[in-house]
């Protein structure tokens, strides 16, 4: 099984998207959120888009309300508010769980090929770390998305080749991403 054997629930009832669609391109998959504290990696991420896209590079942008309730808009409403305050042009999917039994198959297989490795350093990684203890102390032990704006970078040849936590550098992303351009 490879990542073009994945689709995923388009936005507005639209049908499914074929991540064969994006064989030979560089892909950035992310879960999104309108009202969290990362809510502005869509400036990095649009910026990104526009850097790289017509380098073969592709965001597609997964709204997700499973942590702490912070996407509650419907997909219209979603595509409006980024639209509208980041003038994101990159692919916006239907509003989906990406944890638990009724998580996208898609996201069980980003999940096992690259697993949680921590939060990193710094005040929000700390914070992070500090929350999620709370809710589960075992949190470091699976591979489950911990919160809004876990990034997946996705080479040319479909390989799922890193994983960056919404408190990882956006810089750290971009020189990732330009490295397999």
């Amino acid at each position: 099984m490879t990542i073009y054997d994945f689709s995923v629930p388009k936005a507005k009832n639209e049908g499914e998207l074929s991540l064969k669609e994006f064989e030979g391109k560089v892909l950035l998959i992310v879960n999104t959120a309108t009202g969290c504290g990362f809510t502005p990696h869509y400036k990095d991420l649009e910026e990104m888009y526009e850097k790289y896209h017509d380098r073969g590079f592709e965001i597609l942008d997964i709204p997700c309300n499973q942590f702490a309730g912070q996407t509650p808009g419907t997909d219209e409403e979603i595509h409006e508010f980024c639209t509208l305050k980041y003038k994101t042009q990159f692919p916006q999917m239907k509003k989906s769980d990406i944890n638990g039994e009724n998580a996208l198959p898609l996201y069980a297989y980003l999940k096992e090929q690259q697993g949680f490795k921590g939060f990193g350093a710094g005040p929000a990684a700390l914070a992070m770390s500090a929350m999620l203890k709370k809710q589960d102390k075992n949190y470091k032990e699976n591979p489950d998305i911990k919160w809004n704006f876990t990034k997946f970078v996705v080479d040319r040849d479909g390989n799922v080749v890193a994983r960056f936590e919404p408190t990882e550098s956006m810089k750290k992303v971009d020189k990732c991403v330009s490295s397999l351009l």
